[in-house]
């Protein structure tokens, strides 16, 4: 069976929230970020959280769901270099599930459908709920240097950008493929059912 990591992206910093959201309680009492990793947890056994070095709190209950914990340095200055450090850390593999910690509402089975989908060849996956593009994405092996190569807050849109023809599209009724948590209205709406839009 090919090995897919699991990778939660979870140092951002919360600057429109105004204070670490990944702590925040869902309605049903989760923080944020545990919701998501557990979610993760489910479709890949073998996970890995990218923190900011001083996130304890966050790394402990993280650790307690079972989720390597990686701390990188340079977390601050973008997402491009937690998800360079998430490879790092995770040796040899046949790709990678990157998921962000700031999206607790979607289902296992669309993380597993995009994890399935490198583990069989593909070299690019994604979900797309409503005819928009949505997370986590799923990086085949073959994007390895790349990957470790990346800095800045760019992450690794310009990898998906510039190969958009190798990219497998999975049409899901998921509609946790777009639910981000950036401010705290973002936060109460997750409380509420969503509209049909």
């Amino acid at each position: 069976m090919a090995r897919i990591v699991g990778l939660l992206l979870a140092a951002g910093q919360g600057k429109r929230f105004g204070g670490d959201k990944l702590l925040q309680a869902l309605a049903d009492g989760t923080p944020v970020a545990v919701a998501a990793a557990r979610a993760l947890k489910a479709a890949c056994a073998d996970s890995i959280a990218v923190l900011r070095p001083e996130q304890d709190a966050l790394a402990s209950l993280l650790e307690a769901e079972g989720l390597r914990v990686v701390r990188c340095a340079a977390a601050r200055s973008g997402m491009g270099h937690s998800l360079a450090a998430g490879v790092a850390a995770s040796g040899d593999v046949q790709g990678w599930l990157v998921a962000l910690a700031d999206m607790p509402c979607i289902r296992v089975a669309t993380l597993q459908a995009v994890a399935e989908t490198i583990g069989g060849g593909a070299a690019l996956a994604a979900p797309a709920h409503a005819g928009r593009r949505g997370h986590p994405v799923g990086f085949a092996a073959r994007w390895r240097d790349a990957l470790l190569a990346l800095e800045g807050d760019e992450g690794a849109r310009a990898i998906l950008r510039q190969n958009l023809s190798l990219l497998h599209v999975l049409k899901t009724d998921d509609p946790g493929v777009l639910q981000d948590v950036d401010t705290p209205a973002d936060l109460a709406a997750l409380g509420r059912p969503t509209g049909g839009g």
